[in-house]
């Protein structure tokens, strides 16, 4: 629904923005280039499309083999202690927990086509522990602003279409969107703790979120401390030695559980092709939107407006540029990625507008659409302080992922 009025918004806006554009200014050309920008968009949608087919095709089927071969259950034992703690209520024997662990697992190996049934799962097992069913409970609240913080391990998608746009090293925003998403994540479960009157200083609590913080403070203290040249090579290298030990690791665990890893992946790769194809009709309408409304000189406008407000305010304004992606991310997937997309095609894969859009992407989720998805399977209609809580683990995502960038990209 969001993504309607958005989408009748950017062409409304563009027609009022060209026809003052005709008007007053006399620009005869601005319907033509909106027009032309129409087919020009249609067929970049349709290309990239095309071209994510093989490589989405490849990391599902790999994502598949971690499935089948249990990467998904170790992760849910590794984090059940600590998420626990986070869902006092929860009884210690409720099935909930399993399906919570399963659902956070697979969202940090990109399986999204896992983690939204465990999720709705969860959700109906919390549902029938809830006493005031129209109220979101306490633990319903956590598991829907942990999940709108987005946080994940592989960003498989962000580096596909960072390829398919010709970046050099498509996956050079790994790390900093591991680090962007930490904190979105790490924000979202304080405010919601705070809320809960949670006890934050509880030692396993205090063990996962310390050793990870410190974890993440030395990554960040070990690249600030390199030249521009050597933040990008080892980032760059660290990426792919990561991504690829944990193709290694897939594979490795799937042939000692006798998996039939070739099968397997055959199986995913099925999956990828067909996602490749679905998303076509998606792509094709949100960017021919986008393209409209910034052939209109309507983008321009309020890009401008904010970098002279921002440069008013004495800070630089480089990451403006990249601004439409983050804002668009908790309203609507489909038009952040468009915006990212059509970010990476006007600036460049490799540029620091591209390469921050990508983060933004990244670092946190839709919460909007998660929230009226899971809320609304359970018929939640009181959503308390989730929302809030949601959208502050979106900005501090953001500001992360602005920092994080002028590390590693400026």
């Amino acid at each position: 629904m969001v993504l309607n009025y958005i989408w009748i918004f950017f062409f409304l806006v563009a027609f009022v923005v060209a026809v003052f554009r005709l008007l007053v200014e006399g620009d005869t050309e601005v319907f033509s280039a909106m027009m032309t920008s129409t087919f020009d968009m249609s067929k970049s949608g349709f290309e990239i499309s095309l071209g994510l087919t093989g490589v989405l095709t490849l990391w599902m089927g790999i994502m598949k083999i971690g499935e089948r071969g249990g990467a998904v259950q170790v992760m849910s034992r590794l984090i059940s202690p600590f998420f626990r703690r986070l869902f006092p209520e929860l009884p210690k024997d409720s099935p909930a927990h399993g399906s919570i662990m399963m659902n956070f697992a697979a969202n940090m190996l990109g399986l999204d086509n896992a983690a939204t049934p465990m999720g709705l799962k969860a959700m109906q097992q919390m549902q029938q522990l809830n006493p005031q069913k129209e109220a979101a409970s306490n633990a319903q609240i956590m598991f829907l602003v942990l999940n709108t913080s987005g946080l994940t391990i592989v960003p498989v998608s962000i580096m596909v279409y960072r390829a398919q746009l010709g970046a050099v090293n498509p996956t050079d925003i790994f790390i900093p969107i591991l680090l962007a998403t930490y904190f979105s994540t790490l924000v979202g479960m304080i405010s919601v703790a705070i809320c809960q009157k949670i006890n934050l200083f509880d030692r396993v609590i205090l063990a996962y979120v310390g050793g990870v913080s410190l974890l993440m403070a030395g990554i960040i203290w070990y690249f600030s401390c390199l030249d521009e040249e050597a933040v990008k090579v080892v980032s760059g290298l660290a990426s792919n030695i990561i991504l690829f030990g944990i193709i290694v690791a897939f594979i490795g665990m799937a042939a000692w559980k006798r998996i039939n890893v070739y099968d397997a992946f055959i199986e995913g790769a099925k999956d990828g092709f067909t996602t490749a194809v679905k998303i076509i009709p998606y792509l094709i309408a949100i960017l021919v939107a986008i393209g409209v409304f910034r052939a209109s000189g309507a983008m321009d406008m309020i890009m401008t407006g904010i970098t002279r407000c921002v440069e008013g305010l004495g800070f630089n304004s480089d990451w403006v540029d990249a601004l439409p992606t983050a804002l668009m991310k908790p309203l609507s997937g489909s038009g952040a990625r468009g915006m990212m997309i059509d970010t990476m095609k006007t600036f460049g894969a490799d540029s620091f507008a591209g390469r921050l859009a990508c983060t933004f992407q990244g670092a946190t989720d839709t919460t909007f659409y998660i929230i009226a998805v899971y809320f609304g399977a359970v018929g939640i209609k009181n959503t308390r302080y989730a929302i809030p809580c949601g959208l502050i683990a979106d900005l501090a995502g953001i500001i992360a992922a602005i920092a994080i960038a002028y590390l590693f990209f400026a």
